[in-house]
């Protein structure tokens, strides 16, 4: 099962990279030979794209090695490592296009660019948004954080690449009719996009990081969790369960209270059970750590 959600993350991730490597190149030669900056800047963008694809494969290898010695809760949190490094270069990646797009408004008045850089555009928003719709599905169904990053990688691209069209065009139509201040329409749109770009890269690194930092579930997310526990035959109460994502795939801690007369071989035969029955009701559930608690009236927090 884990071999399968591998092979197919690793798929998705290699249709990504060798389809930005192309838009990439193509975008940068267009927008070089056009003398569009905000072309130039999607251009950017999509080798970020490519950078930060293989920061997910990398991710999602690790992530998929079973637990050792070293590592007893697995290795789950590659993927968000590796979803760290793409939220960082969207960040690095958007800086520079807004600091490029800035100089121009403190030069001569720029040139628009050529027409055709309309075609490369419009080619790259549909690529783009057919790669996020591909991913985004994927990475939901196989619970890939790594993969979601990704995909809302090719969104900011193709939302970074509608905002260079309306920049292109606008800068054509100021040139053609003789409009000086449409012709600022395309650095307008770099920094348009610059801002979209950190914003995606601010998200990411924001939700990987607070689950790096073992942040617990919400208690409506472990509600299901708790209503298992509760079925599992010589469980008294449930003194206390947290739940933390572990990369895709979550941990449990829970202590339960049981009858203070019965064994150790007892009390560790309901501790069994209750771990069962948690691997067994939720897939994404993959370790969990039973506390047995002697039953009194009122917790004791032991």
């Amino acid at each position: 099962m884990m071999d399968q959600r591998f092979k197919q993350a690793e798929f998705a991730t290699w249709v990504g990279i060798v389809l930005n490597g192309l838009l990439a190149v193509m975008k940068g030669i267009v927008g070089w030979l056009s003398g569009s900056r905000a072309l130039i800047a999607d251009a950017a963008h999509s080798a970020s794209d490519v950078a930060g694809s293989v920061a997910v494969l990398a991710g999602l290898k690790t992530a998929q090695k079973p637990p050792d010695a070293n590592h007893p809760y697995g290795h789950g949190k590659a993927e968000n490592v590796a979803t760290i490094v793409v939220a960082v270069l969207l960040i690095v990646v958007g800086i520079e296009i807004a600091i490029e797009s800035t100089k121009v408004f403190f030069g001569e008045v720029p040139k628009a660019p050529k027409g055709y850089a309309l075609v490369a555009i419009v080619i790259s928003i549909l690529v783009k948004e057919l790669l996020f719709q591909y991913k985004h599905r994927l990475a939901k169904k196989i619970n890939s954080s790594a993969l979601q990053a990704e995909a809302w990688h090719h969104r900011s691209d193709a939302l970074s690449s509608i905002a260079a069209f309306v920049g292109v065009l606008g800068a054509v139509i100021g040139q053609q009719y003789n409009y000086p201040i449409l012709i600022y329409f395309d650095p307008l749109a770099g920094l348009l996009v610059s801002v979209l770009v950190i914003k995606i890269g601010y998200t990411l690194a924001k939700e990987s990081g607070l689950i790096m930092m073992e942040q617990v579930l919400e208690p409506e997310e472990t509600e299901p969790f708790l209503e298992t526990v509760h079925t599992v035959s010589g469980v008294s109460r449930v003194d206390e369960l947290f739940a933390r994502t572990h990369g895709h795939y979550i941990v449990i801690d829970i202590k339960v209270s049981v009858d203070p007369d019965l064994s150790v071989e007892e009390g560790h035969s309901i501790s069994k059970n209750v771990k069962n029955a948690l691997l067994e009701k939720h897939k994404n559930i993959r370790k969990v750590f039973v506390h047995i608690n002697p039953y009194r009236e009122t917790q004791d927090g032991i």
